[in-house]
């Protein structure tokens, strides 16, 4: 996943290309985009739920509380935005990095075995960190990283494609898979819901038609019995705790596909307000369309197992952030409040590993054995868990902002 702050110019897009003269500057608004992103990750440790817990009474701690949560199964909270965006910006910087890099005579053959090595790093980076906590090897690939390194490779060879296909290609991913799981059989009155962790009573579930949708008894959850028992583990897989699968990887890349579709408008000849107006028209469209889905009973909203519904409908937010991020940076050239957001966007890849590995909680230990055991009391005992939180991603950040300065960027 390369920087579009780190690539200037030769761009050629697959899908509207700009005259061969025309060098594409820099688009600040996508680090800044995925800086936000990032920083909704890394915000986890200021553990908004635990002050809420603490505060009962307070309104406004359950509010921050529930958008610092995933939902927990249909609809969504901001949190939920992360993966979809961080999904959705690597389709943007595509055409930037394909470009990139054959502007350095790297041919086709190049162009994909680079791209082979990048999907397998971003699956074992993924299992690596999941694997973190446990004795041994923890094979899921449900995690942001490891999905997006499963559909990568695809969306590279799409990225040669023009974008008819690419809309195409978009719309057979999101049609073929809502037919799979449409087709596989419901729960009959003797399964076994103990074994799939769930009850049949549970109250997200969803009834009808929508019940194909449900959680830990659908096709992807009957997938993964088969396919993540293939792997070492300690005990049999039987399900996910959150109803996460493998098979997510497929809808997962539509999301990539249509900010590839937002990439080609992005870095086409079209003017800056046409741009605009096309991001802010297809989000909107998208959003529509994804809520019309989940309101008929036609396909429901679910994050978590990326129903083709979720993916047109975070598809459409995501556009839409992209319209606000654009129209202000690059457009308005309002960028001196973005220089926090800036630093984590330009590297993200060190910004989710900070976020998901072990360097937040060493610095969240360290700041108990310097500043003493009760140094977070400071506002009161609810609030402990936000003061060291906050402090802990400062100390991330401004680990960011050294790398920035000094210009040191993780790439994969």
């Amino acid at each position: 996943m390369e920087n579009a702050t780190n690539v200037r110019s030769q761009f050629v897009s697959p899908g509207i290309s700009p005259p061969a003269s025309r060098k594409v500057e820099r688009v600040a608004s996508v680090d800044v985009y995925r800086g936000f992103v990032m920083l909704l990750m890394m915000a986890e440790v200021l553990s908004l739920s635990q002050v809420s817990a603490s505060l009962p009474d307070s309104s406004f701690w359950q509010f921050l509380s529930f958008h610092q949560s995933h939902v927990p199964w249909t609809w969504l909270a901001l949190h939920d935005m992360i993966q979809p965006s961080f999904t959705f910006l690597v389709g943007v910087v595509l055409p930037y990095s394909i470009a990139s890099r054959k502007s350095k005579g790297a041919s086709f053959n190049n162009l994909m075995l680079h791209t082979i090595k990048r999907s397998l790093i971003l699956i074992f980076l993924g299992i690596f960190l999941r694997s973190m906590d446990s004795t041994q090897t923890y094979f899921t690939f449900e995690d942001t990283l490891s999905q997006i390194g499963l559909g990568y490779t695809f969306l590279v060879l799409l990225g040669f494609c023009s974008q008819r296909t690419q809309m195409i290609t978009v719309v057979v991913i999101l049609a073929g898979y809502w037919l799979a799981f449409a087709m596989y059989p419901l729960p009959d009155s003797s399964f076994d819901y103990a074994s799939a962790g769930v009850t049949a009573n549970w109250e997200h579930n969803l009834n009808g038609f929508a019940a194909h949708w449900n959680k830990n008894t659908n096709l992807a959850w009957a997938f993964d019995k088969w396919f993540l028992n293939l792997f070492p583990r300690k005990s049999p897989f039987t399900n996910n705790e959150g109803g996460y699968s493998t098979l997510s990887f497929i809808p997962t890349l539509g999301t990539m596909i249509l900010g590839l579709l937002a990439g080609n408008m992005l870095h086409s000849s079209k003017t800056q307000q046409e741009k605009l107006k096309f991001f802010v028209i297809a989000g909107l469209c998208l959003v529509v369309a994804g809520i019309l889905f989940h309101i008929t009973g036609i396909n429901p909203i679910v994050k978590r197992i990326w129903t083709p519904a979720w993916t047109i409908f975070s598809g459409g937010i995501c556009f839409l952030f992209l319209a606000f991020f654009y129209g202000v940076i690059d457009i308005a050239g309002k960028r001196k409040w973005s220089y926090f957001l800036m630093v984590i966007g330009a590297n993200s890849i060190a910004a989710y590993v900070f976020a998901d590995g072990g360097l937040r909680s060493l610095l969240h230990k360290s700041l108990y054995i310097h500043l003493g055991q009760n140094f977070d009391r400071l506002l009161g005992e609810p609030y402990a868990p936000l003061i060291s939180g906050a402090i802990t991603l400062l100390l991330m950040w401004l680990i960011l902002n050294w790398m920035y300065r000094k210009k040191i960027f993780i790439k994969i």
